[in-house]
């Protein structure tokens, strides 16, 4: 009997993400001087936890689930700045809520933390975000890429991150070279920390990207083309914010051009796909599992048969001119 060996990952990479995502604040509060405290930080989790479990109850769903909530808290507490402790309430519960009341096909249309944020911003004037507040620490950026890069790999979205990468970085090199400006323009804007965190835990949020990869590339090209619009063109700041938030309402009709299956936290594997493996690979997989699984009940009968009718062909086949010759 063949063994199959399982790596052992969990299963929900949401799991890496909290992981992530709590050691980049703990590092910033601590090393950082992050503008914002334990009180506001623990004041931010707590209302996304508590908004997700109050969503639960009102939506009448059967199971409460933090960790997306915990994610979404988290991001929140390392992007967001105000002045005013109900304006960062306000923002949470806004993140959470948008969850359950805008939803397309079964998922949620816009990233909870992108339009938390984009949304307060665009109606109170007293939140922001400060894109240079990680530093441009060689060091630091490298650590969050790696990280990043874990968690889009364990939530299978790491082509559209990469595809903004590239489309971003073409954008900005584009610019630099059309201006004459040296390359350490468009370097420099890539080292901030918040734009690693929009590149690995934003845009790649596997429940807001379009379904098949060829949907998120396309999705990929157009946030990144929008945000330069947004910041050489406009000349606004948090391009990328807004730009996701714009082209996250085209998702429906992305799917709808470039269809594909639709992402099920709950049907994220513990064995990460290999490759080079085909549809017909799984075939031969699964018609070799049915031996096994046809022990009981209907099943073990269907199969006696199967092997009765075998038997009867081989036996006709060694009757005729030739029958009992071996293949070569």
């Amino acid at each position: 009997m063949n063994q199959q060996t399982h790596t052992s990952y969990p299963a929900d990479p949401r799991i890496y993400q909290i992981t992530t995502l709590s050691g980049l604040l703990i590092y910033g509060m601590g090393w950082l001087d992050f503008e914002i405290n334990l009180p506001r930080a623990f004041t931010l989790i707590g209302a996304a936890l508590l908004t997700q479990f109050l969503c639960t109850k009102a939506w009448n769903l059967p199971k409460y689930d933090p960790k997306s909530a915990l994610i979404s808290g988290l991001s929140l507490c390392l992007l967001l700045r105000t002045n005013e402790p109900f304006l960062a309430i306000l923002t949470a519960i806004t993140t959470i809520a948008s969850k359950f009341i805008l939803r397309w096909n079964g998922k949620h249309l816009f990233n909870p933390t992108n339009l938390g944020i984009v949304s307060m911003m665009l109606m109170t004037g007293a939140v922001w975000v400060s894109p240079g507040q990680w530093g441009n620490i060689a060091f630091f950026g490298f650590l969050m890429a790696c990280l990043g890069g874990l968690v889009v790999n364990r939530a299978s979205r790491s082509d559209v991150t990469f595809a903004f990468v590239g489309f971003y970085l073409a954008v900005l090199l584009g610019r630099a070279l059309w201006l004459g400006q040296p390359m350490t323009i468009p370097i420099h804007m890539l080292q901030s920390g918040a734009f690693l965190l929009f590149t690995f835990f934003m845009i790649s949020d596997p429940k807001t990207t379009p379904n098949s990869r060829a949907g998120r590339i396309l999705f990929a090209f157009l946030v990144a083309a929008g945000a330069g619009v947004v910041h050489f063109v406009l000349y606004r700041p948090n391009g990328l914010l807004w730009s996701l938030a714009v082209f996250s309402m085209f998702t429906p009709v992305i799917d709808r051009l470039l269809p594909g299956e639709k992402y099920e936290w709950r049907n994220v594997k513990k064995e990460p796909t290999r490759k080079g493996e085909t549809y017909e690979n799984k075939i031969h997989s699964h018609n070799n599992a049915l031996p096994a699984l046809a022990i009981h009940g209907k099943g073990s009968i269907s199969f006696l048969r199967l092997l009765c009718r075998k038997g009867r062909h081989q036996a006709f086949q060694q009757s005729l001119p030739g029958g009992n010759c071996t293949a070569r």
